[in-house]
């Protein structure tokens, strides 16, 4: 889900203590700092609004159509945040999102049962939809498929990184199938509502001026690119369905894209112009110098040491 711009609080350096919950090597650190990355993640909250209670969240906040290039780039840093920062960075910027997030409740007019941002059932569906639209651009656009370890790896990522969202980690899939099969468990329970239409259109092309030139037209050029993605009956349902001459074109196009920003500074520029947080995020991934404890370390761990730590000060 589309997160609100974060109220200001201090962000310590992103990877000042331990390479966080992945590590150099990961599949994760490969997959969320691609240049792909970016295509996916508008897949991602497209797909988002196929749950009616993420929906109903979305049109009460009204965010993303007050200031949808801040509140877009501030969740892809977070999601980024995760994948490569330190652990006590990761931690701090999960809780600092699900207070946020705390706040947005209210009634689902479809089912008139009572939606919360912070539900684990819809904080699952936003986390699946998220590491899977990502990795699928990934293999779709360059650099290409991960091995069969890499992408057992991934999953078992995943599954970690859940740790720091509301939803169960007992309920993430751990592999590909079991991906399928969750989309397949939740295909009853989506559906469209004006609420639902309105914000997939607006985040596949925002409008102008509201989210200022360069995220108007980088959401419409990516547009194509992301519904090219998509099952048909995601987008016959989203009502955002293309001929199938686009989608080869779009296709063609993306992966010329991905090409030309593989090298990380271009890269960086390049998402720089629509999404400033993310790229600086992206700097800060290329530059961070090995942390105090370079090792990959557990979200119970950086919980317990916290606790520690202020349990030694009082």
């Amino acid at each position: 889900m589309n997160a609100p711009a974060p109220a200001a609080h201090a962000r310590p350096p992103l990877r000042a203590n331990n390479y966080g919950f992945f590590g150099p090597d990961s599949p994760s650190w490969k997959v969320w700092a691609a240049p792909t990355a970016i295509v996916g993640f508008q897949r991602s909250v497209v797909l988002e609004h196929f749950d009616p209670f993420l929906a109903a969240a979305v049109a009460n906040s009204q965010g993303i159509y007050r200031k949808p290039a801040v509140r877009l780039d501030h969740t892809l840093a977070y999601f980024l945040t995760v994948a490569v920062g330190d652990g006590e960075r990761a931690l701090l910027e999960s809780e600092h999102l699900m207070g946020i997030h705390a706040a947005m409740t209210g009634i689902e007019p479809i089912t008139g049962k009572r939606f919360a941002a912070n539900n684990p059932a819809s904080q699952l569906w936003i986390h699946v939809t998220g590491w899977h639209s990502v990795l699928k651009c990934y293999e779709m656009f360059g650099p290409g498929p991960l091995s069969a370890d890499e992408e057992a790896q991934y999953w078992r990522e995943c599954v970690i990184a859940a740790d720091l969202q509301t939803c169960k980690t007992s309920d993430v899939p751990t592999n590909r199938e079991e991906v399928r099969e969750y989309f397949a468990q939740m295909r009853p329970q989506l559906c469209t509502s004006e609420a639902a239409m309105r914000g997939m259109h607006y985040l596949l092309r925002t409008d102008y001026p509201t989210a200022g030139l360069k995220f108007w037209l980088a959401s419409r050029l990516m547009a194509p690119v992301t519904i090219a993605t998509l099952p048909s009956w995601m987008r016959k349902l989203g009502g955002f369905d293309q001929p199938g001459v686009i989608d080869r074109v779009a296709i063609v196009a993306a992966k010329r894209a991905v090409r030309a920003t593989l090298n990380p500074v271009i890269e960086q520029r390049v998402i720089g112009a629509v999404a400033p947080m993310t790229s600086a995020t992206l700097r800060e991934h290329r530059l961070s110098p090995i942390p105090t404890d370079p090792r990959v370390v557990t979200p119970a761990e950086i919980r317990a040491a916290r606790t520690t730590a202020a349990s030694t000060a009082s």
